[in-house]
């Protein structure tokens, strides 16, 4: 799958924004994000059962392709050949390995496997090398965007490390996520959404 320029130009400079306004980040990854939306049409049946599942806050998303912050500490390390089949440094595959972010209400939960560096300790006994999300979200928000897209927006905890985060979810229920935590690099993550009422497990 490609991803247009603009999305990698905005991840390697995220790492200079982090010292600016929140809503100065999140202005630039909303106008990155409708630039460079798809061309495939989509009809308003599906854009109104996107909405119907976004505003009902009962949805799931399961990551398929994680996309770290590419540094030379970690090209070294994922170059050990530990990584999944068909992934590189910059490009990990996350098929057959679980995982999840859940919003129910104001509930969170999730489990992301992290790639990427640390600019602080954040956590103890391996409990970084996820994220794990338990609690309330915070300044939740969402925005339609023009390409019919909608972005949502809001703050959650893990391990008592803050994460700010960003999630566009299309009509044909894809989704790209971009989080940024406090004592880590950002990453981004892309995959499905799906209605938590279809969850079995």
């Amino acid at each position: 799958m490609h991803y247009p320029k603009k999305i990698i130009t905005l991840i390697k400079h995220l790492k200079a924004l982090q010292m600016k306004p929140l809503h100065t980040v999140f202005a630039l990854m909303l106008f990155v994000f409708s630039c460079s939306s798809s061309k495939n049409m989509v009809t308003p049946e599906q854009t109104a059962a996107l909405e119907t599942l976004v505003n009902s806050k009962q949805f799931k998303i399961e990551s398929l392709w994680a996309y770290p912050q590419t540094t030379i500490a970690l090209q070294r390390v994922l170059d050990t050949g530990l990584l999944p089949p068909g992934s590189t440094s910059g490009n990990i595959s996350l098929i057959g390995n679980y995982n999840f972010l859940k919003i129910s209400g104001d509930s969170i939960t999730s489990s992301l496997p992290y790639y990427g560096e640390r600019r602080m300790q954040v956590g103890y006994g391996g409990t970084d090398s996820t994220i794990e999300f338990k609690g309330l979200v915070e300044n939740y928000s969402t925005k339609k965007n023009k390409n019919n897209t909608i972005a949502v927006m809001f703050k959650a905890k893990s391990n008592n490390e803050m994460f700010d985060v960003y999630i566009q979810l299309s009509p044909n229920l894809k989704s790209d996520m971009v989080i940024n935590g406090m004592g880590r690099n950002v990453i981004r993550y892309s995959g499905n959404l799906l209605p938590l009422e279809d969850q079995k497990k």
